[in-house]
């Protein structure tokens, strides 16, 4: 009989805030049981009291790596995005989260990694290491990866500059990107403000997109950011619209 050979679970020195934000995490199946059950209680709190709506829902129907791209000007912003995706998909949708913000206390900490599954996102340093990380989750097909382009919340609500990351991240990688706008996050819930308003708020998916034929070069990685860059804008003029 071949001996029994126990060993202890690699995070156990850890303190509780360096274990959550570990990345990538174990599996936990009370997690996901927990993290599914606070997803519909999101999902009708942002039916109800938010009247949210989804447009283009058909755009994000896909078994391949999806890269979400939105504008960001708001807490409410993550959470309309995984909203949109099919609760089977909820434990392989990692939102970036800046690391500086979401991983520093444990209540936003445990909040960030056992309910939202975000990805810690360093905005100072170590950027290039979180791409990496980054593109190793899209290397397996039915990752999701949420990003704000933009790099902290828009404080009036105006789409700002995307930063060159992203274009850094997809091109010549053949992956689905799919440039997203939420309309009413900022009304309903802006930077600074301590409580959410019941404002409509309505989420814009737009035609995906796949960079796999462009170069890794410093051009065409800030064109990419600015065409996407583009699309969400152009997709909240059309929003305007209608």
């Amino acid at each position: 009989m071949k001996p029994w050979h126990y060993d202890s679970a690699q995070d156990v020195a850890l303190t509780v805030i360096d274990r959550m934000r570990r990345f990538p995490r174990e599996p936990d199946m009370l997690v996901y049981g927990l993290r599914s059950v606070v997803a519909l209680i999101i999902r009708a709190w942002l039916r109800i009291y938010f009247r949210f709506e989804i447009v283009g829902h058909k755009h994000l129907r896909t078994n391949r790596a999806l890269v979400m791209v939105a504008n960001h000007s708001s807490h409410l912003d993550t959470l309309c995005l995984l909203a949109a995706l099919p609760l089977r998909r909820l434990h392989r949708a990692f939102p970036a989260a800046a690391e500086d913000y979401f991983f520093r206390s444990v209540p936003r900490t445990w909040f960030a990694a056992v309910i939202v599954n975000a990805l810690p996102f360093a905005r100072q340093a170590n950027v290039r290491q979180t791409l990496n990380v980054c593109a190793e989750l899209l290397n397996a097909p039915g990752n999701i990866l949420i990003i704000f382009p933009e790099g902290t919340r828009s404080k009036d609500g105006c789409l700002q500059e995307f930063k060159c990351g992203i274009g850094a991240l997809v091109a010549g990688r053949d992956v689905t990107v799919v440039p997203c706008h939420l309309d009413g996050a900022f009304r309903a819930w802006p930077k600074g403000k301590r409580l959410a308003r019941p404002k409509k708020v309505r989420l814009i998916v737009g035609a995906p997109r796949n960079y796999a034929s462009r170069h890794a070069d410093k051009i065409d990685i800030c064109t990419i950011a600015s065409e996407l860059e583009s699309a969400v804008r152009e997709l909240g003029k059309s929003n305007e619209s209608n």
